[in-house]
């Protein structure tokens, strides 16, 4: 099997992307396995910081990379938590937190005005110089409730309500959530293009 790392040390995204790509023959393996050292998210867009982790894990370990760099646009925040949904409470923030100062911030607007939507953007790069990197990106829509429901998923899971389920992204199966979320959408479409790499 061919290895690609993953620049993340979640392993709840090396569960979801390994599932997927393994129908190529690709094993996913996390950049932890390699002791990639952490490089600092600096971009301003989700584009600019997937660039800068891929490059990073293809460097340290000499595989080609994957990096994602995603997180959650809130309409009536303009677009908060955005690139810093990771870190939206604080800079080294845990997913509670977060989840948590986003139901304050929300919590004085109704349902309906609690549009929001995931994105993934996610960047595929041969090696460390690779100039043309594989870059997709894709959304999840949803609202956002003020009461966490569902045991599954991660991060703002358990408040992002998907309307034609009426289930949160934390109370459906993993793989109901790989069939419609950002992540499965954007590798979806990334996949297509490895197919094309690695026939």
């Amino acid at each position: 099997m061919k290895e690609i790392v993953l620049a993340t040390g979640n392993a709840h995204k090396v569960k979801e992307i390994d599932a997927i790509l393994k129908t190529l023959g690709i094993t996913v393996v996390p950049q932890s396995k390699y002791r990639v050292s952490e490089v600092p998210e600096t971009g301003t867009t989700f584009v600019e910081n997937a660039i800068i982790k891929a490059r990073n894990a293809a460097q340290q370990t000499g595989l080609p990379a994957i990096a994602d760099d995603s997180g959650i646009e809130v309409d009536v925040l303009h677009g908060e938590p955005g690139v810093y949904s990771s870190r939206f409470s604080a800079p080294y923030a845990d997913d509670l937190k977060n989840l948590d100062k986003l139901i304050n911030c929300i919590r004085p607007y109704p349902l309906e005005q609690r549009t929001a939507r995931y994105w993934c953007i996610m960047v595929f790069m041969r090696h460390a110089k690779d100039p043309t990197p594989i870059i997709c990106q894709a959304s999840w829509e949803g609202l956002l409730l003020t009461e966490k429901r569902g045991q599954n998923g991660f991060g703002y899971d358990p408040i992002f309500l998907i309307p034609e389920l009426q289930k949160t992204a934390a109370e459906i199966s993993l793989n109901e959530k790989n069939s419609m979320s950002h992540r499965a959408k954007a590798l979806d479409l990334l996949l297509k293009r490895l197919a094309e790499i690695y026939k």
